[in-house]
């Protein structure tokens, strides 16, 4: 039997973290003479009180955590502190049902950006603030997450940056996955404050900055206007936007062996190579299809192409036009390119660059013992042998993600949604992108009108995309909980 005292020790943990962030936009509605702040200071002492009970009443002298613990661990965390961090919206004055308001949590939790809010330029300020700190928070504990967790679960074949991890420099300097996760911690906040200055000087106010400083690192994609980013019409805006969710895209780790003084850190891993080689592919695509087939000038075709096609393969879900009217070539092009994500490490969701990486390797090597079947063949990533573990460890995450992507469509199908709303809401939850496709829930639209059994199913969706598949699935095995 697990012993559940550590596990509920630590969500308790994070739940007082979540009760104490509740209090700035709370000082935030107070100073501007909101009266939502009544109920953000209500929330935070529920969170707080049931935070601090877990804490209390689940102390132990031995809080290491086996693996069984962490996969429990994990998938708790994000419901309790989705279940949580949903209170401030329901009992805000927009008056949403607590459906409407656990799927806005989840939405920003797991960084997807999918939302069911309209009127967005008038909503409380201490409510645009929160939704913004969710993605924030989503963001950096999905990274923690991704350098510390799911490399020794061994989710997905992540093990293999456990691998890497073991011989590189940064993990002799801070040998504890603690000291690691603080040193990435700091970069991620460094970077949240760089782009709040950059934001504020292209011309946002200073509250429009720090907001959508937090949406753009975490790649998450809520904004504070209907319009998103297209609402301030700017190229400088546009620019500084699509470079920071590149830097979203790329893994931490790296940045963190960047500033130890291995420069070339970013520039030699294969993973980073491939994915600026497929964004700067798919801008040239996206800029030459909107000059020569809808008469865009160049610049302009280049600004749009770029800014929306990085913002969909990030996963972060920025829209500043409907690219679902960009032509049928777009539609089926922007479809595909929501499966894709961005780097393992990084704050991006979807398959990820390296998964890809290495399925390709190990096809080719099959393709090649067909010719020569008496040959050794060794597939490689980042110049490495893959473990065969890693490679049944991938495949079997293509296998269930396409399954869960499948079920997932057709359960909303059957909900009597039409096709183009059912599979990309499908692909859009799993990936954690936001916008998907179709005039109901595309970028001009949002979720608000689908029924509630489709909101719960798009929530789940999120929460299996966003903890890899099989940290949720594990816990349905019977095996799981044997022993």
């Amino acid at each position: 039997m697990i012993d559940f005292r550590p596990v509920l020790f630590i969500v308790g943990m994070l739940l007082s973290v979540l009760a104490l962030a509740m209090c700035i936009p709370a000082v935030v509605d107070l100073s501007m003479g909101s009266p939502d702040w009544q109920v953000f200071g209500t929330s935070a002492g529920l969170t707080l009180f049931v935070g601090i009970a877990l804490v209390l009443t689940n102390r132990t002298s031995d809080i290491r955590i086996s693996p069984r613990q962490a996969f429990a661990m994990t998938t708790l965390s994000w419901i309790a502190l989705t279940l949580f961090a949903a209170l401030p919206l329901k009992f805000s004055e927009l008056n949403l049902s607590y459906t409407d308001a656990f799927f806005e949590a989840m939405s920003g939790i797991t960084t997807t950006g999918s939302t069911i809010i309209v009127g967005l330029d008038h909503a409380p300020p201490g409510l645009l603030l929160w939704r913004a700190m969710l993605q924030w928070l989503g963001g950096i504990g999905i990274v923690v997450m991704a350098i510390v967790v799911l490399p020794w679960l061994r989710v997905g074949g992540m093990q293999l940056f456990r691998m890497e991890a073991s011989s590189d420099s940064a993990e002799k300097a801070m040998p504890r996955a603690g000291q690691i996760a603080g040193a990435t911690a700091l970069i991620y906040l460094g970077l949240s404050i760089a782009w709040a200055i950059m934001y504020w000087a292209a011309g946002m106010s200073p509250f429009e900055a720090i907001s959508h400083t937090m949406t753009t690192i975490a790649t998450g994609g809520f904004s504070t206007s209907d319009g998103s980013l297209g609402h301030f019409d700017s190229a400088t805006i546009d620019a500084i936007a699509t470079v920071g969710m590149l830097v979203g895209g790329l893994p931490f780790v790296l940045y963190l062996r960047t500033v130890q003084g291995h420069r070339t850190a970013l520039f030699i891993d294969t993973q980073v190579r491939i994915f600026m080689a497929l964004v700067v592919v798919l801008t040239l695509i996206g800029t030459g299809f909107l000059w020569l087939e809808n008469g865009l000038e160049p610049l302009t075709a280049l600004r749009y192409a770029s800014f929306n096609l990085v913002s969909i393969v990030t996963g972060t879900g920025y829209a500043t036009d409907d690219y679902y009217r960009w032509g049928p070539f777009a539609v089926p092009l922007f479809f595909m390119i929501m499966f894709i994500g961005g780097c393992a490490g990084s704050t991006t969701c979807g398959i990820k660059i390296f998964r890809f990486q290495v399925l390709y390797a190990s096809a080719r090597t099959q393709i090649r013992r067909l010719f020569q079947p008496h040959g050794v063949f060794i597939p490689y990533y980042n110049r490495r042998p893959i473990p065969d573990d890693v490679i049944d460890s991938v495949l079997s995450f293509f296998y269930i993600f396409i399954l869960c992507f499948g079920l997932l469509a057709i359960g909303l199908g059957m909900l009597g949604l039409d096709f183009v709303t059912a599979v990309s809401g499908a692909a859009t939850a799993i990936c954690n992108v936001g916008p998907a496709l179709g005039d109901i829930i595309g970028p001009a639209g949002n979720f608000s009108t689908l029924p509630d059994a489709a909101k719960w199913m798009l929530s789940a969706g999120m929460l299996l995309g966003r903890l890899e598949l099989f940290t949720v699935i594990v816990l349905f095995s019977r095996y799981f909980w044997r022993g």
